[in-house]
């Protein structure tokens, strides 16, 4: 599986941005994804995730009611809508693929997310 992150950029506090993370090889439908970013001198956190069939997902509590995820797996495709962004959510955001075979309820913790992205910047000015 690779994945390919987009959508990243420079925005101003309490503007939006999505980001979109394209998949390539695998089987799609079956596999939980997710966000994760990693702020200058800080460890790589958990965003949010979405099971295979996108009827179930986790958000970071410092994300829940401004970020939304979601999933097109006909365009094999997961999306996460940020909205009312601050300026402590300015990081590199990863996405990342834990294939175990239709998990029902996404993992909040990197260890089962066995294919990553290359990481999409995001920068939140005052």
């Amino acid at each position: 599986v690779q994945l390919q992150a987009s959508g990243g950029g420079l925005v101003q506090a309490g503007g939006s941005l999505r980001l979109s993370c394209v998949a390539s090889g695998g089987t799609f439908a079956s596999v939980t994804m997710a966000w994760f970013r990693q702020a200058p001198g800080k460890a790589r956190e958990f965003v949010a995730a979405i099971n295979f069939s996108g009827y179930n997902t986790r958000e970071a509590e410092s994300v829940k009611g401004r970020f939304t995820i979601s999933r097109d797996n006909a365009k094999k495709t997961v999306y996460l809508q940020m909205n009312s962004l601050e300026l402590e959510d300015t990081a590199v955001y990863y996405c990342a693929a834990d294939t175990t075979w239709k998990r029902e309820s996404p993992v909040v913790t990197p260890e089962p997310y066995n294919y990553w992205g290359q990481g999409t910047q995001v920068t939140v000015s005052s």
